[in-house]
């Protein structure tokens, strides 16, 4: 899949959607609104947070992290990936990143901040027709029991049809769907995005980005098929047969056979 060009950007690329969101006054009223609650202030604990794990050298970008002015963390996140069963399991690595982030700043368990997880989804979601989906740990025997470990997953969707939203976040996810601007804060919104595509530095941030991407893709691709070749020759495919199937040359073939010694 070709990487979309920057002047074709929406607020539902997270590229797009984490400039904007970087917008402080912009980031606390879209968090007022997904979570319908009111917050003093918000801040940026990073300029763009990036976790490491260090027992695998792993690491993750978060999209958009921010603290409200009582240390509750939110992590906000724009899908357009439908794999579900990928994006739950997402939901528990993320949180396992922020809690073990938390927790080497020096806190104690006791002390961990709340959290919220938000994927703003452009899909159907759970086979339902709600707009919104909210998990919290709950006892399966007493289920009004709430575990209150301070952690939420919110999955928002664009293509809900209940009446089961305010009207002001029904706005905001019809003008992520593509709908017009419906009210002020999407004005607002809608605005920043135009200027955010104006920004020159962002696009060229963008394009090295797309690069970085492409090459990553091309690696993983050239991966694969160096892996499929040594397959290939183990199982005495003949050179000129394992051309044919992975479109290189009978000489790139060769080579990759000389080069780990299978003949």
């Amino acid at each position: 899949m070709a990487i979309k060009p920057y002047d074709e950007l929406t607020i539902q690329d997270n590229f797009l959607f984490q400039k904007v969101m970087r917008n402080k006054r912009i980031c606390k009223l879209t968090l007022e609104r997904l979570l319908d609650i009111e917050i003093k202030d918000i801040s940026y604990p990073e300029e763009e947070k990036a976790i490491d794990v260090r027992l695998d050298s792993k690491s993750i970008r978060l999209d958009v992290y921010v603290n409200d002015d009582e240390g509750t963390v939110f992590n906000i996140e724009m899908q357009t990936s439908k794999d579900m069963e990928e994006l739950v399991k997402r939901t528990r690595y993320y949180q396992a990143l922020i809690d073990i982030d938390l927790l080497e700043k020096g806190q104690s368990y006791d002390a961990l901040n709340d959290t919220y997880i938000i994927f703003i989804c452009t899909f159907d979601l759970f086979t339902g027709k709600r707009h919104k989906y909210t998990f919290k740990n709950l006892c399966l025997e007493k289920p009004e029991l709430s575990l209150n470990d301070g952690t939420t997953k919110l999955f928002l969707s664009t293509k809900g049809e209940m009446d089961d939203i305010s009207q002001p976040l029904k706005n905001f996810l019809d003008y992520v769907d593509g709908h017009a601007p419906a009210d002020e804060l999407m004005t607002e919104i809608d605005s920043e995005v135009s200027t955010a595509k104006k920004r020159e530095e962002w696009r060229r941030e963008y394009m090295t980005l797309a690069l970085e991407i492409e090459k990553a893709k091309k690696k993983a691709i050239e991966e694969h098929v160096f892996s499929e070749v040594i397959e290939m020759l183990k199982d005495n495919l003949s050179v000129d047969k394992i051309a044919k199937y992975t479109s290189l040359s009978v000489e790139q073939v060769r080579a990759i056979a000389k080069q780990q010694a299978i003949t």
